[in-house]
């Protein structure tokens, strides 16, 4: 057996395959990791091929990886077989959905296929789930509030030794806060984009990956992950198709009225969200996690996060202090 990494996790897991599955184990190689805890590894034994979640119990869950599994499958989401899992050593055993992530596959010749049958994808997570019944938890003020403090204090305060003025961040929050509660309420993937979709070898839906964190909350957060992606930019007539493409299909479905600016402004201010909390988390996952590989995915997140402020003038006193503190501090960090 072929092992490319040696350690006490891996060595439980070998055991859990081999004594408790019975499973004939012939190479176990690293798959990837994401920005939490867990690992993946491919397993290769007699009987084909599949992937196991490594979640450190001490550190992670499998608990609501193994819920939302079946909460997005019966919506029609592809999501990952579970085969078998051991919640007290924090494995599962999962279908391997392959090796091309939409990050590998993305191009101008395939991205329309691609993001369409994502946002086909997308719209059955957004009109299957029931927002009612399902156990979710919301994703509401607090959440909102803890994820902008991220962007605050790791890139401001640990990365550039900057602070925001108080009532500049204070106005800022409360607007970006007040428009995604405004917003219809859908089940949110919370990072549907570019590394957690796959390209399936069956060219049907896209599978999909690192649903573990999904909440309840507002309509247009994952489809701004998808076409505002931190990983891959596109043109801005590109997003605008696919946003109308989307819109329109929302407006046929009853689940917007027809005021498409505010559709937009709901977009670009969730995206505004999600980038300042993006640009923090990289930033501690490389001063806390010893990740730096995020560092390079921060220029691209900071150009849509200053795109968006100085498009609209109720953000004009963010984007000055963007303009002539944050992108000049950031400018000279080594």
């Amino acid at each position: 057996m072929n092992v490319l990494v040696s350690d006490r996790r891996l060595e439980l897991l070998v055991c859990w395959l081999s004594e408790d599955l019975n499973y004939r184990v012939r190479s176990i190689e690293a798959a990837s990791s994401d920005a939490s805890f867990r690992r993946y590894f491919r397993v290769r034994h007699e009987r084909g091929c599949q992937v196991v979640m490594d979640a450190p119990p001490e550190r992670e869950t499998t608990e609501s990886f193994v819920r939302n599994a079946a909460l997005l499958g019966n919506a029609g989401i592809r999501v990952p077989k579970i085969f078998a899992q051991n919640a007290a050593l924090g494995f599962l055993l999962l279908e391997d959905f392959g090796t091309r992530l939409y990050a590998d596959g993305l191009n101008e010749a395939s991205a329309d296929a691609l993001y369409l049958q994502a946002m086909d994808s997308l719209f059955r997570l957004q009109s299957e789930v029931d927002v009612v019944a399902t156990p979710l938890p919301a994703y509401d003020k607090a959440l909102l509030e803890r994820e902008l403090s991220i962007f605050r204090d790791w890139f401001l305060q640990e990365t550039l030794a900057l602070a925001c003025p108080q009532p500049v961040w204070q106005a800022l929050q409360a607007l970006l806060i007040d428009s995604a509660l405004q917003q219809p309420r859908v089940c949110v993937h919370r990072d549907y984009h570019s590394r957690n979709l796959m390209i399936v070898k069956d060219d049907g839906p896209p599978g999909v990956l690192d649903f573990q964190d999904a909440v309840i909350g507002p309509l247009t957060y994952d489809l701004v992950s998808l076409l505002k992606d931190c990983y891959v930019r596109w043109p801005q007539a590109s997003v605008e198709r696919w946003l109308r493409q989307y819109f329109g299909r929302l407006l046929d479905a009853g689940m917007v009225d027809d005021d498409f600016q505010r559709f937009n402004r709901w977009f670009d201010w969730m995206g505004l969200q999600r980038h300042l909390k993006a640009v923090g988390i990289f930033s501690r996952l490389h001063l806390r996690d010893g990740k730096a590989g995020y560092l390079q995915d921060i220029p691209r997140t900071l150009g849509y996060i200053a795109d968006v402020c100085s498009a609209y003038p109720e953000l004009q006193e963010f984007n000055a202090f963007l303009q002539q503190s944050v992108l000049p501090a950031y400018r000279t960090t080594p």
